[in-house]
């Protein structure tokens, strides 16, 4: 059973959302209904990352594979699918919801671009 999450429409209507946010900056969100399993226990499928000017990934949150929990042989699939990458780095992301979501990558996205001196 899936837990009700108001914020979820508000998400699958931001599917194919591109953004330019300045400074050669640009934002994508995919969004899409999946059934509920394992690895995406609240039903969506999702991508929102931050690109820049040559198009290469600057961040991101999604849940489009496993990842490593630890480096080397003895490094782990984890069951969960949700993480977040920043630039060639890999990390765990814990969904709470999809209002949550967007907020932990706005205001991330807005982190890196006051990096950049874009306001």
């Amino acid at each position: 059973m899936v837990a009700r999450d108001p914020g979820l429409e508000r998400l699958l209507d931001l599917d194919g959302t591109m953004v330019d946010v300045g400074g050669g900056f640009w934002i994508k969100i995919v969004a899409k209904r999946v059934p509920p399993d394992r690895a995406r226990p609240q039903g969506i499928a999702y991508a929102l990352t931050l690109h820049g000017g040559t198009g290469d990934r600057i961040f991101g949150i999604d849940n489009a594979h496993a990842i490593r929990v630890s480096r080397g042989p003895a490094g782990g699939q984890r069951a969960e699918h949700d993480h977040l990458h920043r630039r060639e780095t890999v990390r765990p992301y814990r969904y709470r919801s999809a209002d949550t979501l967007l907020i932990d990558f706005m205001r991330e996205v807005e982190a890196i671009l006051r990096m950049e001196g874009i306001e």
